[in-house]
């Protein structure tokens, strides 16, 4: 098998073979900026690379449960990426909070700390000199997230932000999240490795493979892990840049960004296709 000769760690190796093997009760988890979407100035023009719905929707009728797990809300997701072409996926916004299936979004009331951070975040901007520097703030609802890509000195205005954000966070009960020139302020509990987990313990996945980017999706990568310690073989995938390497050191398989991604969904297809031949 073509797939199992690539670079990739034993354990990641024997995840692979799984999902292979039982494909109809496998799982693929993908991020979706930096991973199925290269990263953009502005992630409102944030679209899927062109041969993700492909890769997908030919996968669908192979494998048991795809799955888009992503900090955005479900139904921006789901727009900029095309899923609602692919059979049977599910989107997960909001780091599980919300959630795209079929049509149909399903989504708690936000938390009050989410209302009060809205209020403080510009004046917090502002003061920290950033606001006039190309920094922004991106309402995702349930979440905020301060950018500074589109600053002068992108990384001199976020750690311009970074103390501010954080003791703004704690005071109201909200976590940080970094990523790549961004900082998100959301409630804690939530993150990639507990959607990831939940959705393999609801489908009853028998193997999962995980391809996210960046800090955000190292919970999930954890819980691929820790789900291996359960009896379920999984491998983590990291979409490689020259911009973010904090995946790439926790993966059991690294694949060159979105293009690579692709390719990698392209041939689990063609693997299966070819099973099936």
């Amino acid at each position: 098998m073509k797939l199992l000769d690539d670079h990739v760690t034993p354990a990641g190796r024997a995840g692979l073979a799984a999902l292979l093997q039982q494909p109809r009760d496998a799982l693929i988890g993908l991020d979706f900026d930096g991973t199925l979407a290269p990263i953009v100035a502005d992630p409102r023009d944030s679209r899927a690379h062109p041969g993700v719905v492909p890769a997908l929707a030919k996968l669908a009728s192979s494998i048991g449960t795809l799955a888009v797990i992503t900090g955005r809300p479900p139904a921006d997701a789901v727009a900029y990426g095309g899923f609602a072409e692919v059979p049977g996926i599910i989107v997960l916004g909001h780091y599980g909070a919300q959630r795209w299936q079929d049509g149909r979004l399903t989504e708690p009331e936000p938390a009050p700390a989410i209302d009060r951070a809205r209020r403080a975040l510009p004046s917090l901007v502002r003061g920290a000199g950033a606001a006039a520097d190309g920094t922004w703030i991106e309402d995702k609802r349930h979440a905020l997230a301060v950018h500074t890509r589109r600053a002068a000195e992108p990384e001199v205005a976020l750690e311009r932000l970074r103390d501010p954000l954080t003791a703004l966070a704690a005071e109201l009960g909200l976590v940080t999240e970094p990523g790549r020139l961004v900082v998100e302020l959301r409630p804690g509990g939530i993150d990639k490795g507990s959607a990831l987990t939940g959705l393999v313990r609801e489908m009853s996945a028998s193997s999962d493979l995980y391809c996210g980017d960046d800090r955000g999706d190292l919970p999930a990568f954890a819980a691929v892990r820790t789900l291996r310690g359960e009896g379920i073989p999984g491998c983590a995938v990291a979409s490689g840049s020259a911009e973010s390497d904090v995946a790439v050191a926790e993966a059991d398989m690294i694949v060159d960004g979105p293009a690579g991604v692709v390719r990698l969904l392209r041939d689990i297809a063609d693997e299966l296709s070819g099973q099936r031949g």
